[in-house]
């Protein structure tokens, strides 16, 4: 017979040792269970604070490029690639450079 996996969304209803507090810290929280009410209420974290929810949404990830590089599947001689990675760190952008000069692109 397996272990049941724990759920979770499940909230603990009784103190667990090990989880980072006491059972002090356990005791001193009181945190009843939401009314019916008190859910009828509740409204989205997007509706109460929709200029701090945008800024959070505008700020995850880097910014957007202008020109962002296009991933491909290219095959290059063993001995071409071998070169450039031993030049260390960097050695995709150094092939992307030659490629931009053979293309007669700038730089």
């Amino acid at each position: 017979m397996t272990a049941r996996k724990p759920n979770i969304t499940e909230p603990d209803k009784k103190f667990k040792p090990g989880k980072g507090f006491t059972k002090a810290d356990w005791d001193a929280v009181d945190s009843p269970e939401a009314t019916d009410e008190q859910i009828a209420q509740a409204r989205p974290f997007v509706e109460v604070f929709p200029d701090l929810a945008e800024s959070i949404r505008r700020s995850r990830g880097r910014p957007a490029l202008d020109n962002p590089k296009k991933q491909v599947t290219l095959r290059l001689d063993s001995d071409v690639v071998a070169r450039f990675r031993a030049a260390g760190p960097g050695w995709q952008s150094r092939i992307n450079d030659v490629l931009r000069k053979a293309a007669g692109l700038p730089k």
